[in-house]
């Protein structure tokens, strides 16, 4: 399973970001595809996640009403719509993603990064 993220930039306080990750390599079944994002000198925080079968997404409270997370299976890409955007938000953001459909099991695998800054 290969993972590759993009859209990551400079934004502004306020402002917008869509993140993509585009997915390969798996086989038939059940998957999850989470998005997580590491500030420096912070832990790992999961920020959302959704599976290729249903309509069930999960959000980090500091995300939620913010953030939204959705999938194109026939692209294999999941996206994060980022709005209204803070200072806080600024890391690098990850995909993962693992077979199953639980969100908050272990990732198997990950996506190299891109890296979200808000500032002015």
């Amino acid at each position: 399973v290969q993972l590759v993220e993009s859209g990551g930039d400079l934004v502004q306080p306020g402002g917008s970001l869509r993140l993509s990750c585009a997915a390969s390599g798996f086989t038939s079944g059940v998957y999850v595809i989470g998005w997580f994002r590491q500030a420096p000198g912070k832990e790992r925080e999961r920020v959302s996640c959704i599976n290729n079968v249903n309509d069930n997404t999960d959000y980090a409270d500091s995300v939620k009403g913010r953030f939204t997370i959705s999938r194109d299976n026939a692209k294999k890409t999941v996206y994060l719509q980022m709005n209204s955007l803070k200072p806080e938000d600024t890391a690098v953001y990850y995909c993962a993603a693992r077979y199953g459909s639980i969100c908050t099991r272990p990732y198997n695998y990950w996506g190299q990064g891109t890296q979200v800054t808000v500032s002015s």
